[in-house]
């Protein structure tokens, strides 16, 4: 460690990539968390080791690197989100106005999870599910860094006061009423699926597929939960309970010729869907799927969602 930030202060962009790889990954998750945004964490880690670069010089060796990291990202995210507005999903709203939409998060970034105890990494694919960071949008800023450093990273009260330039009562207080907003979150889905079990969610998967691409509606609506929420960001209109969204199916997306491939979103079921144009399948939305038991209780479809980033290819043949 000692050898390694000798010779990045010398210049060693080597060095320098062997200090802070180790943090990258996770540095990533918690500015997606902070932002809702996969491109904005993108842009917000790159700063992030610019930054952190060029203030080597200034680093004082008295924590860790990964404290550090994390201070400059926080700060970073922080700026960004004075300059724009929260990020929120079609059923969060409470106008009808242009908004800035959370984006689904690759899990292929989740590697890096792989190397933490079972229970941490259970506690950082929570962290990055859609029904969380979409509470956290409903957050102020501060109280966001707050509940992440604390009760995500498990930095103590002292540390984030140090990280934000705060009091530790400042902390406290941000802790306390930002744990209030999100009390009423739902059991996370890596427990629902969990519970639910790898058997009955591969017979899950294989229901749905099978259900769209054969265009049975009656096979479609029997998986969905009574009180079901199906929206389509970045479109404003969302659908409510197993009616409305049979009459939405039947009106629009049914009247097309569709193929599914499974995948992972935001560490939870998902869907890149393709729908027939003249001679094959091209990508019409990646479905981020919620479930509560063996019943679907929302299906998010982000239309412009980047296919490549989750692994998808850019057409479908047959």
């Amino acid at each position: 460690m000692r050898e390694l930030l000798d010779a990045a202060r010398r210049g060693d962009e080597d060095a320098f990539g062997q200090l802070v790889g180790p943090w990258r990954g996770e540095l990533h998750a918690h500015c997606y968390r902070m932002l809702g945004s996969d491109a904005d964490a993108d842009d917000a880690v790159q700063e992030t080791l610019v930054r952190a670069w060029n203030g080597l010089g200034k680093y004082q060796d008295r924590g860790s690197i990964r404290a550090w990291l994390y201070k400059i990202a926080t700060n970073r995210c922080l700026t960004l989100l004075e300059k724009r507005g929260k990020r929120e999903l079609p059923t969060d709203l409470n106008a009808s106005f242009e908004a800035e939409w959370l984006e689904p998060y690759p899990s292929q970034r989740l590697d890096w999870t792989a190397r933490l105890s079972p229970e941490a990494r259970v506690v950082a694919l929570e962290s990055v599910e859609l029904a969380f960071v979409a509470s956290l949008q409903h957050l102020s800023a501060l109280q966001r860094a707050v509940l992440l450093l604390r009760d995500v990273l498990a930095f103590a009260a002292r540390e984030v006061a140090e990280l934000l330039e705060t009091s530790v009562a400042a902390v406290n207080s941000a802790l306390q009423r930002a744990r209030a907003v999100l009390s009423s979150l739902q059991p996370s889905q890596q427990e629902a699926l969990r519970e639910l079990g790898k058997s009955a969610e591969r017979d899950l998967v294989r229901r749905y597929m099978t259900a769209w691409e054969a265009g049975d509606v009656d096979a479609i609506v029997a998986m969905l939960a009574d009180d079901a929420k199906y929206s389509m960001p970045p479109l404003l209109q969302w659908f409510s309970g197993r009616a409305k969204i049979r009459r939405f199916l039947l009106d629009g997306p049914l009247r097309e010729k569709w193929r599914f491939l499974p995948v992972r979103a935001n560490g939870q079921l998902a869907f890149g869907t393709y729908l027939w144009d003249h001679d094959r399948f091209v990508p019409g939305g990646l479905d981020v799927i919620v479930v509560r038991g063996s019943e679907i209780v929302e299906v998010v479809s982000f239309l412009d969602a980047d296919f490549g980033s989750f692994g998808l290819p850019d057409e479908v043949l047959r």
